[in-house]
């Protein structure tokens, strides 16, 4: 089974780096997969043993009015059928940074637009904190890039 209770799979990762496995872990909403998508996990694939990723549940999701469209389980099914994707959970907070500390990644991968962008929310800056705490570093993509908010405003009446 690929997705599993956020505890459930933190036991899991632990039995994995006792192997030797190097675990990377994804975080996001993940509303509408689209390619950008696919190229960022399989991306992330290659950079370790196992790729875990993990999904904004829907009370946090702050992407503006009628979001999610799709309902987190629904959501991680969806990565889930990814045969790049080995573990997806529903995470229980707002932001990655309890989910870091739980899962204990070995590279926690983000997706090139955030490079080099100045992030106003500070949520960014507290996840490279907890990455120092566990050991863990951050690395990200260089794929194609899409914003599945600006292709459901494009192509899709929210709210309407």
């Amino acid at each position: 089974m690929k997705i599993l209770e956020i505890e459930r799979l933190a036991q899991r990762l632990e039995e994995l780096r006792g192997q030797g496995k190097r675990i990377v872990l994804c975080h996001g909403c993940f509303d509408l997969m689209h390619p950008g998508h696919i190229k960022y996990l399989q991306a992330s694939k290659r950079m370790g043993d196992v790729l875990v990723v993990t999904v904004t549940p829907d009370i946090y999701v702050d992407k503006g009015p009628g979001r999610p469209v799709f309902g987190e389980r629904l959501r991680a099914e969806c990565i889930a059928a990814l045969e790049c994707v080995d573990y997806v959970a529903i995470n229980r907070w707002p932001t990655a940074v309890e989910t870091l500390r739980l899962l204990k990644p070995h590279i926690y991968v983000k997706g090139q637009e955030f490079e080099n962008r100045a992030d106003r929310t500070g949520k960014l800056q507290k996840e490279q904190e907890v990455l120092g705490e566990i050991g863990a570093e951050m690395r990200y993509t260089h794929e194609i890039v899409f914003s599945s908010t600006e292709l459901l405003n494009k192509y899709f009446r929210i709210g309407d």
